[in-house]
This record gives structure tokens, sequence and C-alpha cells, in this order.
């Protein structure tokens, strides 16, 4: 999946990285990237969640109800880092795809 980098106009592997982490949010938080029929301040998923995902208690109560025991807290909070830094604002903050492969593989 590719999505514009609207400040340089152009696709790029790092913006694909972005998308991928949207990707991984959506499915710990259980919501939509946008969905406006949520407070103001919460329309944008990422926007919303980046501040909770550095901190392990705001995590938890972020995260999507339906996955309650699942999965243990150190593996949960291990994908909510890499989405963390997949979602970065500065795209070379972001870790290419071997190393979110890698990740993915470790967890």
């Amino acid at each position: 999946m590719w999505f514009v980098n609207f400040k340089n106009r152009h696709l790029s592997v790092r913006s694909d990285i972005y998308g991928f982490g949207v990707v991984l949010l959506e499915m710990l938080i259980g919501r939509r990237a946008i969905d406006a029929s949520r407070p103001s301040c919460e329309h944008n998923l990422i926007d919303w969640a980046r501040p909770h995902l550095v901190h392990n208690r705001k995590l938890v109560r972020i995260l999507d109800p339906r996955m309650k025991g699942q999965y243990s807290s150190k593996t949960v909070i291990k994908v909510a880092n890499l989405a963390y830094q997949c979602v970065s604002k500065n795209p070379k903050d972001r870790p290419i795809m071997t190393q979110v492969v890698e990740t993915l593989e470790s967890i």
C-alpha cells in the first residue's frame, strides 16, 4: 500500500512504513484511523494515540478490550512500540521494512 507524502508530493518507502504503523494501531486499539463520530480530539487515531504509546499504563487503557487476555502485556508493549516508531513524524526515524519484519518475527 502506498501513501502520499503531502509535503514532498511523492510516494516513498517511509510513507509505506507509516501506513503499516497505522494498521498496527488500528488492530491494537480497535478504532479506525479517521473517525468523525468520535470527539474532535480523537478524530485522528495517530494524533490521539501517539502520546499514549510511550507510557505503558496509558497504553493499557486505550487497547481494544476485545484483546484482553489474548496476548501478554510484554508482547502488546513491543507491538505498540513498533507502531510508535512506524508513525514517527520524522520519516527518517521510521524503521525500514526489514527491521519491522525482524521485530515482528522476534515477538
